[in-house]
């Protein structure tokens, strides 16, 4: 896997800043009441990610460590007043929707987390794909609750009719409560997939990895494996002589440092 196809993978999936990561909570529970809704907004803050990302790698050698967050925030709060103007001119109705959840786009603590974990410290490339990435996840989260939002509290989809007339709304889901129900609903229903798939990985492979090799990993153990220094294939028995191994190494270097 390429490192932009990584970064579009790692923002949809792997840490979807929605279902994974929890940022952005205040605009994903505010605006979700129509998918339409959860589209706008997605996809103006991803611009914005991508924008944004994009110069603050580009200038990442020239802005100083000391004002980096003050120059990150301008940087992002330009953008965002460029997509606003841009929305009232031509997409009136979604920009009264959202309303001031737009300028808000300013603080998403995703396109600053971004800037300063990513964009800060990598090429241009990555960083517009990483941009891509994380708005893309972005905007599949709310426009999904917004889908079950708008479904269950409406009866409706993207404002057409999908269920018969005879269908009794369920008005909460369209309200603040609903957007917790929605939210914890998804999430646990992610997180239910990802358990099948780890005891999938567990059954093929019960001595520790999923034999698969961490370029094409999906399952999260990767991580823990570069973390610690391990390979993913190694056997039982490789594993515990290497431990012994480097038992014995350190015992070594504990004498010769009281001789």
């Amino acid at each position: 896997m390429n490192k932009c196809t990584e970064r579009l993978y790692n923002g949809i999936v792997k840490e979807n800043p929605t279902f994974v990561l929890m940022l952005g909570m205040c605009p994903t529970l505010a605006v979700t009441t129509s998918a339409i809704n959860g589209i706008g907004m997605g996809l103006s803050t991803t611009v914005v990610l991508v924008l944004s990302n994009m110069l603050i790698s580009m200038l990442r050698k020239v802005i100083p460590d000391s004002v980096r967050m003050p120059a990150f925030i301008v940087i992002v709060a330009s953008f965002v007043t460029i997509v606003q103007f841009l929305m009232e001119g031509f997409v009136p109705g979604l920009y009264a929707s959202l309303g001031i959840y737009i300028p808000l786009i300013v603080v998403n603590c995703i396109i600053l987390g971004r800037a300063e974990s990513y964009a800060s410290k990598n090429p241009v490339v990555p960083s517009i794909f990483d941009g891509i990435g994380m708005g893309l996840g972005f905007t599949i989260g709310l426009t999904s609750i917004g889908l079950v939002r708008e479904l269950i509290g409406a009866g409706s989809v993207f404002g057409i009719n999908i269920l018969p007339a005879s269908y009794e709304p369920i008005s909460i889901f369209i309200l603040a409560p609903g957007a917790f129900f929605v939210l914890a609903l998804l999430v646990a229903l992610q997180n239910k997939v990802k358990s099948i798939k780890l005891e999938k990985a567990d059954l093929v492979n019960p001595e520790g990895g999923c034999g698969m090799g961490c370029d094409s990993c999906t399952h999260g153990c990767s991580d823990i494996f570069l973390a610690t220094g391990e390979d993913e294939n190694e056997t039982h028995e490789q594993r515990k002589a290497r431990e012994d191994k480097d038992k014995e190494e350190t015992k070594k270097e504990e004498k010769e440092e009281t001789k």
